[in-house]
């Protein structure tokens, strides 16, 4: 990681930090100005090889609109997944057929690895267990297929669309 890449970390943690702030006390007071800027200053010394939501973000029209885009597909996945769970937990068979199941992503991006991994665990149903590489091995509750390419398409895909543009 260069110096040039090192100082846009510090300066975005720093930014995202002093907004963050700047929201919880809702006042642009002196002194909460002074202990916002020292405090997230020396965190976003202290954490300059950390991640944050735009570590590695590609700053273009087109990372915005996956943005959001990638948050509606989020919410519609989140809530489909509910719903599937939420049969499978109320039906009398309890139709359950656990497996750790191999995919593949193609996101090359520390953040966009994590982002994935982060939203398949919060959506009902499946959990990131472990990252090797360009694998994830994912615990499914209800196992559809042990197809790599076919898991890949039903777990990954969708959500990898919108994190390739935003992340790489």
């Amino acid at each position: 990681m260069g110096k040039t890449t090192k100082g846009r970390n510090v300066a975005i943690l720093f930014i995202t930090l002093m907004l963050f702030w700047l929201m919880l006390n809702g006042k642009l007071d002196t002194d909460v100005l002074i202990v916002g800027t020292v405090v997230s200053f020396v965190i976003a010394l202290m954490y300059r090889d950390g991640l944050s939501f735009f570590t590695e973000f590609r700053f273009t029209p087109a990372a915005f609109m996956a943005g959001f885009r990638y948050y509606g597909y989020f919410f519609k996945e989140l809530f489909k997944s509910n719903v599937k769970l939420a049969a499978i937990v109320l039906s009398p068979s309890l139709p359950v057929k656990p497996a750790i199941v191999k995919v593949r992503t193609k996101l090359k991006s520390r953040m966009g690895r994590l982002m994935l991994a982060n939203s398949i665990t919060l959506t009902p149903g499946t959990l990131s267990v472990e990252m090797d590489g360009e694998w994830l091995y994912i615990h499914w509750v209800r196992m559809e297929t042990d197809d790599i390419e076919e898991a890949t398409a039903c777990i990954v895909s969708g959500f990898e669309s919108y994190l390739e543009v935003m992340y790489g």
